[in-house]
Protein backbone atom coordinates (compact mmCIF):
# COMPACT_ATOMS: atom_id res chain seq x y z
CA UNK A 1 0.00 0.00 0.00
CA UNK A 2 1.86 3.29 -1.28
CA UNK A 3 1.53 6.29 1.38
CA UNK A 4 -0.78 9.33 0.08
CA UNK A 5 1.02 11.92 2.06
CA UNK A 6 -0.20 15.12 0.64
CA UNK A 7 -4.20 13.38 1.32
CA UNK A 8 -3.26 12.36 5.19
CA UNK A 9 -2.17 16.11 5.10
CA UNK A 10 -5.03 17.55 4.03
CA UNK A 11 -7.45 15.58 5.65
CA UNK A 12 -5.62 16.27 8.87
CA UNK A 13 -5.54 20.35 8.33
CA UNK A 14 -9.53 19.79 7.35
CA UNK A 15 -10.33 17.98 10.71
CA UNK A 16 -8.61 20.53 12.84
CA UNK A 17 -10.60 23.37 10.89
CA UNK A 18 -13.56 21.76 11.22
CA UNK A 19 -12.88 21.09 15.08
CA UNK A 20 -12.06 25.00 15.03
CA UNK A 21 -15.40 26.13 14.37
CA UNK A 22 -17.48 24.16 16.81
CA UNK A 23 -17.55 25.50 20.23
CA UNK A 24 -17.05 21.89 22.44
CA UNK A 25 -13.98 21.56 20.49
CA UNK A 26 -10.82 22.66 22.77
CA UNK A 27 -7.37 22.85 22.17
CA UNK A 28 -6.75 19.85 23.56
CA UNK A 29 -9.09 17.83 21.04
CA UNK A 30 -7.02 19.08 18.20
CA UNK A 31 -4.18 17.93 19.61
CA UNK A 32 -5.71 14.51 19.87
CA UNK A 33 -6.93 14.82 16.58
CA UNK A 34 -3.62 15.04 15.31
CA UNK A 35 -1.63 12.56 16.79
CA UNK A 36 -4.72 9.97 16.13
CA UNK A 37 -3.97 11.06 12.05
CA UNK A 38 -0.38 10.65 12.41
CA UNK A 39 -1.12 7.06 13.84
CA UNK A 40 -3.20 6.04 10.92
CA UNK A 41 0.04 7.33 8.32
CA UNK A 42 1.91 5.05 10.20
CA UNK A 43 0.16 2.50 9.54
CA UNK A 44 -0.84 3.02 6.48
CA UNK A 45 2.63 3.45 5.49
CA UNK A 46 3.82 -0.02 6.62
CA UNK A 47 5.59 0.88 9.78
CA UNK A 48 3.56 -1.52 11.67
CA UNK A 49 2.74 -3.90 8.73
CA UNK A 50 6.39 -4.89 8.30
CA UNK A 51 6.73 -6.47 11.73
CA UNK A 52 3.94 -9.29 10.48
CA UNK A 53 6.09 -10.38 7.81
CA UNK A 54 9.66 -11.03 9.23
CA UNK A 55 12.23 -11.15 6.35
CA UNK A 56 15.10 -13.74 5.69
CA UNK A 57 18.16 -12.82 4.62
CA UNK A 58 21.10 -15.29 3.54
CA UNK A 59 25.11 -13.84 2.75
CA UNK A 60 27.30 -15.63 0.76
CA UNK A 61 30.14 -15.20 2.34
CA UNK A 62 33.33 -17.76 0.70
CA UNK A 63 32.70 -18.96 -2.47
CA UNK A 64 34.95 -20.15 -5.35
CA UNK A 65 32.14 -18.83 -7.68
CA UNK A 66 32.75 -14.97 -8.26
CA UNK A 67 30.02 -12.09 -7.90
CA UNK A 68 31.05 -8.80 -5.69
CA UNK A 69 34.54 -7.49 -7.06
CA UNK A 70 35.82 -6.40 -4.07
CA UNK A 71 35.63 -9.70 -2.12
CA UNK A 72 37.94 -12.34 -2.15
CA UNK A 73 37.14 -16.20 -3.81
CA UNK A 74 38.49 -19.29 -2.88
CA UNK A 75 37.33 -23.01 -3.16
CA UNK A 76 34.89 -23.63 -0.90
CA UNK A 77 31.51 -22.81 0.97
CA UNK A 78 29.78 -20.28 3.45
CA UNK A 79 27.03 -18.22 3.94
CA UNK A 80 25.09 -16.64 6.78
CA UNK A 81 21.74 -17.03 7.77
CA UNK A 82 20.03 -14.10 9.74
CA UNK A 83 16.35 -13.21 10.42
CA UNK A 84 15.45 -17.03 12.15
CA UNK A 85 15.32 -17.17 15.73
CA UNK A 86 18.88 -17.65 15.82
CA UNK A 87 21.73 -16.20 13.50
CA UNK A 88 22.94 -19.11 11.51
CA UNK A 89 26.72 -19.61 10.10
CA UNK A 90 26.31 -22.50 7.53
CA UNK A 91 29.78 -23.74 7.09
CA UNK A 92 33.00 -21.92 7.28
CA UNK A 93 35.06 -22.29 3.85
CA UNK A 94 38.43 -23.35 3.70
CA UNK A 95 40.39 -20.09 4.65
CA UNK A 96 39.33 -18.53 8.17
CA UNK A 97 41.26 -15.34 7.67
CA UNK A 98 39.44 -15.13 3.73
CA UNK A 99 36.32 -15.79 5.70
CA UNK A 100 36.97 -13.04 8.63
CA UNK A 101 38.07 -10.63 5.70
CA UNK A 102 35.21 -11.12 3.60
CA UNK A 103 32.75 -11.13 6.85
CA UNK A 104 34.79 -7.62 7.35
CA UNK A 105 33.95 -6.38 4.07
CA UNK A 106 30.25 -6.95 4.25
CA UNK A 107 29.96 -5.50 7.77
CA UNK A 108 29.15 -8.32 9.21
CA UNK A 109 30.07 -8.79 12.98
CA UNK A 110 31.68 -12.76 13.63
CA UNK A 111 29.45 -11.78 17.29
CA UNK A 112 26.44 -11.97 15.47
CA UNK A 113 26.59 -15.89 15.56
CA UNK A 114 24.56 -18.20 17.70
CA UNK A 115 25.34 -21.49 15.77
CA UNK A 116 27.40 -22.72 13.33
CA UNK A 117 26.56 -25.87 11.29
CA UNK A 118 28.99 -27.64 9.63
CA UNK A 119 27.44 -29.96 6.42
CA UNK A 120 30.61 -32.79 6.08
CA UNK A 121 34.35 -33.12 6.92
CA UNK A 122 35.87 -31.89 4.16
CA UNK A 123 38.75 -28.88 4.64
CA UNK A 124 36.50 -26.67 2.11
CA UNK A 125 33.80 -26.30 4.36
CA UNK A 126 34.97 -26.75 8.25
CA UNK A 127 38.86 -24.82 7.37
CA UNK A 128 37.34 -21.56 8.85
CA UNK A 129 36.17 -22.53 11.96
CA UNK A 130 39.24 -22.62 13.74
CA UNK A 131 39.78 -18.28 13.22
CA UNK A 132 36.22 -17.73 13.35
CA UNK A 133 35.82 -19.33 16.95
CA UNK A 134 39.02 -17.79 18.29
CA UNK A 135 36.30 -14.52 17.38
CA UNK A 136 33.45 -16.20 18.34
CA UNK A 137 33.61 -18.92 20.52
CA UNK A 138 29.74 -18.76 22.20
CA UNK A 139 28.45 -20.79 19.81
CA UNK A 140 26.65 -24.09 19.22
CA UNK A 141 28.12 -26.11 16.31
CA UNK A 142 25.95 -28.71 15.40
CA UNK A 143 28.11 -31.15 13.30
CA UNK A 144 27.47 -34.65 11.67
CA UNK A 145 27.61 -37.23 14.56
CA UNK A 146 30.22 -39.06 12.39
CA UNK A 147 32.71 -36.31 12.90
CA UNK A 148 36.41 -37.39 14.26
CA UNK A 149 36.28 -37.61 18.00
CA UNK A 150 39.60 -35.17 18.01
CA UNK A 151 37.52 -32.56 16.12
CA UNK A 152 34.72 -32.31 18.59
CA UNK A 153 37.05 -32.00 21.23
CA UNK A 154 38.96 -29.24 19.69
CA UNK A 155 35.64 -27.31 19.25
CA UNK A 156 34.66 -27.79 22.62
CA UNK A 157 38.27 -26.64 23.71
CA UNK A 158 37.67 -23.49 21.89
CA UNK A 159 35.00 -22.31 24.08
CA UNK A 160 31.81 -23.65 21.92
CA UNK A 161 29.66 -26.24 22.82
CA UNK A 162 28.68 -29.44 20.47
CA UNK A 163 25.71 -30.67 18.89
CA UNK A 164 25.87 -34.23 17.94
CA UNK A 165 23.42 -34.75 14.60
CA UNK A 166 22.43 -38.34 13.20
CA UNK A 167 18.59 -38.02 12.42
CA UNK A 168 16.42 -35.65 10.98
CA UNK A 169 16.52 -33.05 13.58
CA UNK A 170 14.26 -29.74 14.88
CA UNK A 171 17.05 -27.32 15.77
CA UNK A 172 14.99 -23.93 16.74
CA UNK A 173 11.59 -22.42 14.85
CA UNK A 174 12.07 -22.57 11.26
CA UNK A 175 15.20 -24.45 11.27
CA UNK A 176 15.88 -28.37 10.79
CA UNK A 177 18.18 -30.47 9.58
CA UNK A 178 18.04 -33.48 6.77
CA UNK A 179 20.51 -35.75 9.35
CA UNK A 180 23.27 -37.62 7.80
CA UNK A 181 23.26 -38.52 4.37
CA UNK A 182 25.34 -40.95 2.43
CA UNK A 183 27.14 -43.84 2.27
CA UNK A 184 30.88 -43.05 2.29
CA UNK A 185 30.88 -39.21 3.16
CA UNK A 186 28.08 -38.11 5.72
CA UNK A 187 26.47 -34.84 4.93
CA UNK A 188 23.68 -32.81 6.46
CA UNK A 189 21.94 -30.16 4.90
CA UNK A 190 19.91 -27.07 6.52
CA UNK A 191 15.94 -26.80 5.51
CA UNK A 192 14.88 -23.53 5.99
CA UNK A 193 10.68 -23.11 6.25
CA UNK A 194 9.45 -19.75 4.24
CA UNK A 195 6.07 -18.27 3.18
CA UNK A 196 6.75 -19.85 0.42
CA UNK A 197 7.61 -23.41 1.19
CA UNK A 198 11.03 -24.98 1.93
CA UNK A 199 14.51 -23.04 0.81
CA UNK A 200 17.39 -26.53 1.16
CA UNK A 201 21.04 -25.21 1.85
CA UNK A 202 23.67 -27.93 0.67
CA UNK A 203 27.52 -27.73 1.60
CA UNK A 204 28.52 -30.19 -1.25
CA UNK A 205 25.39 -32.48 -2.27
CA UNK A 206 27.70 -35.44 -2.13
CA UNK A 207 25.02 -37.18 -0.85
CA UNK A 208 23.03 -36.20 -4.46
CA UNK A 209 21.49 -33.06 -4.78
CA UNK A 210 18.01 -34.98 -5.63
CA UNK A 211 17.88 -37.78 -2.73
CA UNK A 212 18.75 -34.47 -0.60
CA UNK A 213 15.75 -32.85 -1.98
CA UNK A 214 13.50 -36.07 -1.99
CA UNK A 215 14.47 -36.35 1.03
CA UNK A 216 13.56 -32.93 2.65
CA UNK A 217 10.17 -32.49 0.37
CA UNK A 218 9.20 -36.39 2.00
CA UNK A 219 10.19 -36.03 5.51
CA UNK A 220 8.95 -32.64 6.09
CA UNK A 221 5.69 -32.69 3.71
CA UNK A 222 6.28 -29.50 2.25
CA UNK A 223 6.94 -28.35 -1.01
CA UNK A 224 10.31 -26.69 -2.33
CA UNK A 225 10.71 -23.34 -2.81
CA UNK A 226 14.70 -22.98 -3.44
CA UNK A 227 17.58 -25.24 -3.19
CA UNK A 228 20.82 -23.56 -3.23
CA UNK A 229 24.56 -24.46 -2.22
CA UNK A 230 27.50 -26.83 -4.17
CA UNK A 231 25.38 -29.58 -6.26
CA UNK A 232 28.47 -31.71 -7.04
CA UNK A 233 28.03 -31.87 -10.75
CA UNK A 234 31.43 -30.61 -11.53
CA UNK A 235 32.45 -33.92 -13.28
CA UNK A 236 29.43 -35.09 -14.86
CA UNK A 237 28.70 -34.84 -18.43
CA UNK A 238 25.63 -32.87 -20.09
CA UNK A 239 23.46 -35.89 -20.00
CA UNK A 240 23.62 -37.12 -16.66
CA UNK A 241 23.17 -32.95 -15.41
CA UNK A 242 19.98 -33.05 -17.52
CA UNK A 243 18.81 -35.78 -16.07
CA UNK A 244 19.25 -34.35 -12.54
CA UNK A 245 17.64 -30.95 -14.00
CA UNK A 246 14.79 -32.99 -15.22
CA UNK A 247 14.20 -34.64 -11.50
CA UNK A 248 14.37 -31.57 -9.50
CA UNK A 249 11.51 -30.29 -11.59
CA UNK A 250 9.71 -33.06 -11.44
CA UNK A 251 10.46 -32.45 -7.45
CA UNK A 252 9.09 -29.21 -7.91
CA UNK A 253 11.98 -26.94 -6.97
CA UNK A 254 11.09 -23.95 -7.72
CA UNK A 255 14.15 -21.67 -7.97
CA UNK A 256 17.75 -22.67 -7.75
CA UNK A 257 20.67 -20.92 -6.38
CA UNK A 258 23.57 -23.42 -7.28
CA UNK A 259 27.20 -22.12 -6.69
CA UNK A 260 30.58 -24.06 -5.46
CA UNK A 261 31.14 -27.62 -6.78
CA UNK A 262 27.97 -27.37 -9.15
CA UNK A 263 30.57 -26.59 -12.47
CA UNK A 264 30.20 -23.95 -14.75
CA UNK A 265 28.44 -26.20 -17.18
CA UNK A 266 26.50 -26.98 -14.70
CA UNK A 267 25.15 -23.62 -13.71
CA UNK A 268 24.82 -22.51 -17.37
CA UNK A 269 22.30 -25.23 -17.93
CA UNK A 270 20.51 -24.26 -14.90
CA UNK A 271 20.53 -20.90 -15.53
CA UNK A 272 19.21 -21.95 -18.77
CA UNK A 273 16.08 -23.88 -17.60
CA UNK A 274 15.16 -21.71 -14.92
CA UNK A 275 15.22 -17.96 -16.64
CA UNK A 276 14.53 -15.48 -13.85
CA UNK A 277 14.34 -18.38 -11.14
CA UNK A 278 17.83 -18.80 -11.20
CA UNK A 279 19.29 -17.11 -8.26
CA UNK A 280 22.93 -15.69 -8.36
CA UNK A 281 24.96 -17.13 -5.43
CA UNK A 282 28.39 -16.21 -5.71
CA UNK A 283 30.38 -14.29 -3.15
CA UNK A 284 28.96 -11.55 -1.85
CA UNK A 285 25.20 -12.54 -3.00
CA UNK A 286 22.29 -11.31 -0.62
CA UNK A 287 19.09 -13.73 -0.80
CA UNK A 288 16.10 -12.09 0.84
CA UNK A 289 12.91 -14.12 1.63
CA UNK A 290 9.87 -14.14 4.00
CA UNK A 291 10.78 -16.33 6.74
CA UNK A 292 7.05 -18.41 7.53
CA UNK A 293 4.84 -16.69 10.15
CA UNK A 294 3.58 -18.92 13.47
CA UNK A 295 4.66 -22.65 14.68
CA UNK A 296 5.93 -24.88 12.33
CA UNK A 297 5.32 -28.37 12.89
CA UNK A 298 6.65 -30.33 10.30
CA UNK A 299 9.24 -32.29 12.63
CA UNK A 300 8.33 -33.67 16.60
CA UNK A 301 10.55 -31.00 18.53
CA UNK A 302 11.64 -33.45 21.10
Amino acid sequence: MLCERNKVVMNQEQLIDQCANKDTCGFFLKILIVLAVILITAVTCGKIVRAETPSLKISILFNNVSYKENLKTSWGFSCLIEGMDQTILFDTGGDGNILLSNMRQMGIDPGVVEVVVLSHIHADHIGGLESFLEKDPNVVVCLPESFPATFKQAVRNRGAKVEEIHEPKYLFEGVYTTGEMGDWIKEQSLVLTTSKGLVIITGCAHPGVVNIVRKARGHFKADVYMVMGGFHLLSMSDSEIQKIIHMLKELGVQKVAPSHCTGDLARTMFRKTWGNDFIESGIGAVIELSRQVGKSTLLDKN
